[in-house]
């Protein structure tokens, strides 16, 4: 049986709670360098202190689709975590703001995204849930669109009550200024009604329904690596443990290195990384090794070895992609208004001037991605899905790179549309290329691993970019926007090596 044809409705109404989803994360992206610069970290302290992002998304997305893919209730599989997430996100967004401390401040930064990150990533596997093959793009193009529209109303907030409304943009030293707190407070409100549409505008297919659709679009030969017998659980429980083991001491060796060179702490955070990622593999070895093959962590670490071949291939895409996206979003703020407005005095009204044109910034690069969201999956029927993204990021690179030779900062907005182009793709084309490779019955889940690939990155760029901006940069933030944008490239250039067996 297969999953029928959903009209422009059912599919805006299922994609519609991603507006408030895209407000908290366009409210927290363009502004919390900006809170943190006030309550006084300096520009090598913000990398590790977007560190609680990133890592909330590594924990908390594949948990999440792990547990959605078992669920189902009153409310469906997916809605109830939509629901949960967006009540949490909405406390932290009101909360954030007022952040009497910096380290508090970093510590609701963990807790507002961990809380987006539940009701983001059921909302990934819902459209692998209720399209079929032939409109998950256009399912995918919607959030973007979504997406956009909510990033550009939450990120020119702040401009907006300022110039608009008078609410003022400056305070005294290590307040936060009353524009950033009432967008804060709006953002919360937004992300609450927006995602109650979804809930309840939105009924999901039943249990059975999705195991009649599963056997119509499962692709078994895409999981032949997959163990079956003792034996070879044995002897891949062998494997794991020799490559736990050299991968942990690898981790072991670079913490010694950094800690005996007295390098910069936030390097702890890339080595300790492989430290742990080869421990989870040693201990999943040892289980497998021991007989413990149905325990739940070793099909969790099992499922990520074995899994599809595309899904492996649009890790690097990935990787590329959102290392330059951190680097964005940590650095604009600071680039913009040290390198193009000459101020680094956050009570000052130059530099509130600069962090108010970041956010029009972002705003701006949101209009293009809702603009061109719904032209991708046009331009990807005509030249497939992977030409498609490599033509956008290649937008997005050079919109990056571009920022160096800017004085006048009303052309960053030329800048931004190239960004908003390839963002578009970013929050599309890879997803709907995934899902025409995933089993229903574990599509929350690989969703959710996906996300690893979104948040090693990140983790690689807090690690290494504020050590680069300070010994190799001399200080500059507008480089690390620079090295963002080579990154960039580099994905336009991966993604063609990617085998898209799906429609486009």
């Amino acid at each position: 049986m297969k999953k029928p044809q959903l009209s422009f409705w059912q599919i805006w109404n299922m994609s519609f709670g991603f507006l408030g989803i895209q407000f908290g994360f366009a409210l927290q992206n363009a502004n919390v360098s900006r809170i943190f610069e006030t309550l006084g970290a300096s520009v090598d302290d913000i990398p590790i202190l977007w560190v609680a992002a990133p890592l909330t998304g590594l924990i908390v997305q594949p948990i999440i689709g792990y547990f959605s893919d078992r669920t189902w209730g009153r409310l469906g599989r997916r809605r109830p975590y939509f629901l949960i997430g967006a009540i949490l996100a909405s406390l932290a967004l009101i909360i954030m703001p007022n952040s009497p401390t910096l380290w508090f401040a970093a510590g609701m930064l963990w807790i507002m995204d961990a809380s987006i990150n539940i009701s983001m990533e059921p909302f990934r596997a819902f459209v692998g849930d209720m399209l079929n093959s032939k409109q998950r793009t256009t399912g995918f193009a919607m959030q973007s669109f979504f997406i956009g529209l909510g990033a550009v109303i939450a990120s020119a907030l702040p401009y907006i009550l300022t110039n608009w409304f008078g609410v003022s943009n400056t305070a005294e030293p290590g307040v936060i200024s009353d524009n950033v707190k009432w967008s804060f407070y709006m953002g919360g409100i937004v992300f609450m009604i927006a995602v109650l549409w979804t809930v309840y505008s939105t009924k999901e297919y039943s249990p059975s329904e999705l195991e009649e659709f599963g056997k119509e679009e499962d692709k078994p030969d895409l999981f032949k690596g997959e163990l079956e017998t003792d034996d070879e659980y044995r002897s891949n429980g062998k494997k794991l443990i020799n490559k736990g083991l050299i991968i942990a001491i690898i981790g072991l060796a670079l913490t010694y290195w950094f800690y005996s060179s007295d390098l910069a702490k936030e390097l702890y955070i890339l080595s300790i990384g492989i430290f742990v990622a080869g421990l989870l593999a040693f201990l999943s070895g040892f289980m497998q090794r021991k007989g413990k093959n149905t325990a739940g962590f070793v099909t969790i670490v099992n499922d990520i070895q074995f899994m599809p071949k595309t899904m492996k291939q649009l890790a690097i895409v990935q990787f590329f992609s959102w290392f330059s996206l951190f680097a964005m979003w940590i650095y604009t703020t600071r680039a913009v208004t040290s390198y193009i407005y000459g101020s680094t005095d956050t009570s000052s009204e130059l530099y509130n001037n600069g962090a108010d044109k970041v956010g029009l910034m972002f705003a701006f690069y949101s209009v293009i991605t809702f603009m061109v969201a719904f032209l991708l999956p046009v331009l990807a029927k005509k030249i497939g899905r992977k030409a498609t993204h490599s033509i956008s990021l290649v937008f997005g690179g050079i919109g990056l790179i571009s920022y160096y030779f800017i004085s006048d900062p009303n052309y960053l907005f030329l800048s931004m549309a190239g960004i908003g182009v390839a963002w578009a793709s970013i929050l599309s084309m890879p997803y709907a290329i995934l899902t025409d490779s995933l089993p229903s019955n574990k599509m929350g889940y690989y969703m959710g691993v996906f996300n690893f690939f979104i948040v090693i990155p990140q983790l690689v760029a807090a690690s290494i970019l504020g050590f680069m901006v300070v010994n190799f940069f001399d200080g500059e933030a507008i480089l690390a926007i620079v090295a963002g944008g080579v990154s960039m490239l580099l994905a336009a250039v991966s993604v063609m090596f990617v085998d898209d067996k799906g429609e486009a």
